[in-house]
């Protein structure tokens, strides 16, 4: 059975893809800040899908908690087959004059130094597996929309990651994709407007918003194709949402 490990898993697409995967017979390492959720996830997971979990509760933008994990990994546990860069964040939305420098280093060590850390350490055991690595960016790293400004620039650096793993590791069999989805109800807007439930809320109404398990669903597209075909990069957007910063709302609704 094929495993794989999986970022940001305690909650949104990270969550959405576990299930998704582990009803596909994967293993799964998952990774999250929040140990007493990756302990609940794991036992149903377990208990659901009748697979093995090993858990990663791990800072991703720590690089030295990434790397002791990896160098503990159990004999068991070093034939990965999947990755999942799934952690990310955005925080604020502000001009960049008016911009925090808490919420700047937050999305650059998460959505860029975060995703390098992990990456960094898989890549010897993918290229024993011929494996495959999943990006998750987003349509802020293909268009830039009003005080959208890091964020944006973080999604910016993820996409030409994927473009440079894809060039740097097609030699050695490691296929690698990357999925780029418009608004998608999760809680990160939750942890975008810090923590103000009700502001993020707002982000969501009038329209029909992408959920997490539509992106799950597309990364096991990807992870399905036979080993001769590497998506390379997928876009998902809402129907009512044409372009980055743009949606089409339904006042009535």
């Amino acid at each position: 059975m094929p495993t794989a490990l999986i970022t940001g898993t305690t909650s949104g697409i990270g969550q959405a893809s576990a299930y998704t995967l582990a009803k596909q017979g994967y293993h799964l390492i998952l990774n999250g800040r929040r140990k007493d959720r990756l302990e609940e996830q794991a036992k149903e997971l377990e208990k659901k899908y009748g697979i093995q979990t090993l858990l990663m509760p791990v800072d991703v933008r720590n690089h030295n908690e990434v790397a002791d994990f990896f160098n503990a990994l159990p004999q068991a546990w070093k034939s990965i087959h999947v990755l999942i860069n799934n952690a990310g964040l955005a925080a604020g939305m502000n001009t960049l004059e008016e911009g925090s420098l808490d919420h700047w280093n937050r999305m650059i060590d998460t959505n860029i130094k975060g995703l390098l850390h992990v990456t960094k350490h898989l890549i010897p055991i993918l290229k024993k597996t011929n494996g495959h690595i999943v990006n998750i960016g987003s349509i802020a790293g293909k268009e830039v929309y009003t005080n959208g400004n890091v964020y944006c620039g973080t999604k910016h650096m993820v996409d030409a990651l994927n473009k440079a793993m894809r060039k740097e590791l097609a030699e050695h069999r490691i296929r690698v994709s990357s999925v780029n989805p418009g608004a998608v109800e999760t809680e990160f807007s939750i942890v975008r407007m810090d923590g103000n439930e009700e502001k993020a809320k707002h982000v969501y109404e009038g329209f029909e918003n992408l959920i997490a398990q539509d992106i799950a669903d597309a990364i096991w597209f990807i992870l399905s194709r036979p080993k001769h075909v590497n998506i390379n990069e997928l876009i998902i957007m809402p129907t009512a949402q044409p372009v980055a910063g743009e949606v089409i709302r339904n006042k009535g609704l």
